[in-house]
């Protein structure tokens, strides 16, 4: 209904007042979080992938409601090739916060171009099999997403460690963003066989509202992770003998303790282990096994200690603490230093100064 009402054209007074499709709102919500983005963005932290998917989510959402709001049919044929870059285009945003070599990402390039230009032909020479093929495609993505997730936060390891959970967070939102997408394009196809599409406006301006912006958000968060870029970063090689996990958590303690480097707003994992010496994944293992816990976790703990040093010690605002500790913003400090300590910084700070003056 209010898909329907979003395109109507209404009588008052003798004038006739249009509104917009309500997708047309949907890609200026996009566009927004775009401009949002790139103004708060750094040159150097900049993300083309993410910059990429939000364009072409709001293009989509233009296009569908030139499509279903002013009836041009014409462009039925951009929508299905245009549905099809958007999980490609998720999935390198995310891999964008892993590490990997250049010619993996080329190679990863030409694959998942495919999609998109198998649509193209479906759309030239086979349409029949067009909603077929975009719920297979989505459905697929998602499944890789979800892949990548298992993993957990070290996973992402180009990733910030202040917001790699958040990232992975919406890594896992991503791919039931593709689900729903998927769904939508199930229940348009059922549409057909059953209505003769009779409710497919209102199911494409839904699904459009739903998954594009869920997609948009998403994409939003991960980027606010991704780190500054290391000044003359060296490849990481294995060591010739693998150190034991006590050694190599003694190892990274300097770093992070000694060296104080997880005061480091822009330390991620493959960073630590270049400054360590050490592959991630010997970092994340022993990590896992010694320490109970994973390597966001373990540096975020590191902070809070280093933060609530800070508070007991001296007269530093709560807002000082949290960012001589590492911590970038308020609701992730805020959130980690209840994980660890059960209390508010305010309420740890009070409750701690009261026990050392009483002693």
């Amino acid at each position: 209904m209010l898909a329907r009402l979003s395109s109507a054209s209404l009588s008052f007074e003798g004038h006739v007042l249009i509104f917009l499709p309500l997708p047309f709102v949907v890609a200026l919500l996009l566009l927004v979080l775009l401009a949002f983005v790139l103004h708060g963005d750094e040159p150097a932290r900049r993300n083309r992938p993410f910059y990429a998917l939000l364009t072409l989510c709001a293009l989509q959402s233009v296009i569908v409601g030139l499509r279903w709001g002013y009836d041009l049919a014409a462009l039925k044929f951009a929508l299905p090739v245009l549905a099809s870059g958007v999980p490609p285009l998720v999935l390198a945003s995310f891999h964008s916060l892993i590490r990997k070599d250049e010619r993996s990402v080329a190679a990863a390039g030409w694959v998942h171009a495919a999609p998109t230009i198998g649509m193209l032909v479906l759309v030239l020479f086979a349409p029949r099999y067009i909603d077929f093929a975009l719920i297979v495609e989505y459905v697929g993505y998602a499944l890789a997403l979800l892949n990548l997730a298992r993993v957990g936060t070290d996973a992402l390891d180009e990733a910030r460690f202040e917001g790699a959970t958040a990232a992975h967070r919406a890594l896992l939102i991503a791919a039931f963003s593709l689900c729903l997408s998927a769904l939508f394009d199930l229940a348009i196809l059922l549409d057909f066989e059953w209505t003769k599409g009779a409710n497919i406006g209102l199911i494409v301006s839904n699904a459009n509202l739903l998954g594009l912006l869920f997609i948009g958000l998403t994409a939003v968060v991960a980027d606010r992770a991704r780190a500054l870029p290391a000044a003359g970063a060296v490849a990481e090689e294995d060591p010739v003998a693998t150190p034991q996990d006590r050694e190599i958590l003694d190892r990274i303690e300097r770093l992070l303790v000694g060296q104080k480097l997880a005061r480091d707003e822009n330390l991620t994992l493959s960073r630590l282990a270049r400054r360590a010496g050490l592959p991630a994944r010997q970092i994340s293992a022993a990590v896992n096994r010694l320490a109970g816990k994973n390597v966001s976790q373990y540096i975020n703990e590191i902070r809070i200690a280093e933060a609530c040093r800070l508070l007991r010690e001296t007269d530093m605002s709560v807002t000082a603490a949290m960012l001589e500790s590492g911590f970038q913003t308020k609701s992730n400090f805020n959130r980690e230093f209840r994980r660890v300590t059960a209390l508010s910084p305010v309420a740890w700070r009070e409750q701690n100064r009261a026990g050392s003056l009483a002693a």
